[in-house]
């Protein structure tokens, strides 16, 4: 997988549905133990409610699961899956807490909320695509330093750091496929003066 879309950070949001309260909450990880360990603090923290439904799809081993603790079986837990599934996101867990508010809903509207639950918490958390990427340096003379930072935001790159010295070792993140345009445009506009050096690669934010 060159590309990958996830959540950026740990988030919640809420709605109130027929008195019954909504709370979604969204975060990324990486493992099962990750997922799980974030159930069980949303269920800690909401230990009282009356419902803490759950889903998460990983990467690792094209890993999906869900829960409807204890809603109609299909209205809960598969929504909420449903909503990861449509965004094409992975590595992302959403926990969904109600509170029930004495009106009972009918099967199409709780698919429905748990839905948005599922949804406000993703967008709350920031969707983001990932993409394989190479990390590389190079320094340039201090004169070229402003021109390098605009070819780079040309290219989508993203700085990690930039170290002053005797010149300016820039270090960055740029998707691979950019790479060799990126060392093309240096080498024409500073008359082979400057290339780029392969540190290693990565999945980075694009």
């Amino acid at each position: 997988m060159e590309e990958y879309r996830t959540v950026e950070i740990s988030a919640d949001d809420f709605f109130i549905e027929k008195k019954s309260k909504f709370i979604g909450y969204a975060k990324p990880v990486k493992t099962v133990e990750e997922a799980t360990e974030f159930i069980s603090q949303i269920r800690s923290k909401h230990w009282d409610a009356t419902h803490n439904v759950y889903a998460y799809v990983l990467r690792e081993n094209n890993t999906q699961r869900y829960s409807d603790d204890g809603e109609p079986g299909g209205t809960a837990g598969v929504p909420m899956l449903d909503v990861l599934l449509k965004e094409n996101l992975v590595d992302v867990c959403v926990v969904g807490t109600r509170y029930f508010g004495g009106t009972l809903l009918g099967a199409g509207s709780l698919v429905r909320a748990y839905s948005h639950t599922s949804k406000i918490a993703v967008e709350a958390a920031h969707i983001i695509t990932m993409a394989e990427c190479d990390v590389m340096s190079i320094a340039v003379d201090y004169s070229f330093y402003e021109r390098m930072n605009i070819i780079l935001s040309d290219f989508s790159a993203n700085i990690k750091d930039s170290d002053f010295a005797d010149n300016v070792k820039i270090t960055f993140s740029i998707k691979k496929d950019r790479v060799e345009a990126l060392q093309a445009k240096l080498t024409d506009v500073s008359n082979g003066k400057y290339l780029l050096e392969y540190i290693g690669s990565e999945f980075a934010q694009v």
